[in-house]
């Protein structure tokens, strides 16, 4: 095929293109005309307004002041203060402020007792706050009762600083303690306690099985699950009876 074939149109082809060029060519010419057409404004709908009478206008459109309502004025400008106050970061007065009371501390040389101060006493102790207080009073219903002050050394969080700051405070009264009775005691009861471990609560557990009744340390001390230390730490806390 020849590329001169691609280009060949027929008579009847060259008439339709030519008219569709016209035709384009009648509508762009129209298009460019009308929108270059001004139009003409008729000086009958122009409206003057003359400079007295707008001068009456608007004086007529003044508010009376006496229609003014000055309460709500004055609460509009005080809630614009208080926003302005609050985007410019100003402090509010300090009268304002929730204030609470300070607990006032012990003077010096004044004891507490350990196994009978509450919350509300213990604050009072110089170096103990509100949170040091629950401690105290959860290590001491868990142990049942100090026995010495060294053992706050064994509360959560108390370090060896804050324990030398405050053990003169203190003083433990051993009769308070509430020993655990170790043939009534679940086993579940004696894993509670602090210084009992699984291993232990459950050899006392089987001894008792064994044996009926466990008679004193003497069941206990030739173990191995029992130490020296677990001996001197828990013979205040264990009854036989």
């Amino acid at each position: 095929m020849n590329w001169r074939d691609l280009l060949y149109f027929s008579q009847g082809e060259r008439r339709a293109l030519t008219l569709l060029l016209c035709l384009i060519s009648i509508s762009w010419i129209i298009l460019l005309l009308t929108d270059n057409k001004t139009k003409q404004i008729p000086k009958e709908n122009v409206q003057i307004i003359e400079p007295a009478k707008t001068a009456q206008k608007i004086v007529s459109k003044k508010p009376n002041p006496e229609k003014v309502k000055t309460p709500a004025s004055g609460r509009k400008n005080n809630s614009s203060r208080e926003k302005n106050k609050f985007h410019s970061g100003e402090t509010p007065n300090t009268s304002e402020r929730r204030t609470f009371p300070k607990t006032e501390k012990y003077p010096v040389g004044t004891v507490v007792e350990l196994n009978t101060a509450d919350t509300t006493i213990l604050k009072k102790v110089p170096g103990i706050g509100c949170t040091f207080a629950r401690r105290i009073i959860k290590y001491r219903e868990l142990l049942g009762g100090f026995y010495t002050v060294e053992q706050l050394r064994e509360v959560y969080g108390l370090d060896e600083e804050r324990y030398n700051a405050m053990k003169s405070w203190f003083s433990a009264d051993i009769s308070l303690i509430c020993p655990l009775e170790v043939h009534k005691m679940s086993f579940k009861e004696l894993c509670k306690h602090p210084y009992i471990n699984y291993q232990q609560a459950h050899i006392i557990e089987q001894l008792r099985k064994q044996k009926g009744k466990l008679s004193g340390w003497e069941n206990l001390q030739l173990l191995e699950e029992f130490t020296e230390t677990d001996k001197e730490r828990l013979t205040p806390y264990l009854s036989f009876e």
